[in-house]
């Protein structure tokens, strides 16, 4: 019976060893895994930074681009008045009274 109890002990010693070395590959296997979690974590997270940044630079370029629409409109009409009003003085047909008169509807 002492021989069937070693033999038996034997058996659990070789079953603990193997549970043992799964274990250890087992959290290998998680430590890899979770370092390359850490990392996917923090790509993302720089990502979004950028894109912030990028969004930032386009909502600032948009407006950038509205002001200069703006003043370039703004140009353009001074410019168109300032072209009558030449026009206008250089006109031998139009008179002193419907000069007056065209300034005032432009006013």
């Amino acid at each position: 019976g002492l021989a069937e109890l070693r033999a038996r002990r034997e058996e659990l010693s070789e079953r603990i060893r193997a549970a043992e070395a799964e274990r250890g590959r087992l959290q290998s296997r998680i430590a890899a895994l979770s370092e390359r979690l850490a990392r996917t974590s923090e790509s993302p997270a720089g990502h979004l930074v950028a894109r912030g940044e990028l969004d930032r630079t386009i909502a600032e370029t948009e407006a950038a681009y509205g002001k200069i629409l703006e003043s370039s409109q703004t140009l353009l009409d001074v410019l168109k008045g300032k072209i009558e009003n030449a026009g206008e003085a250089s006109d031998p047909r139009s008179t002193s009274k419907e000069k007056q008169t065209r300034g005032q509807k432009h006013s």
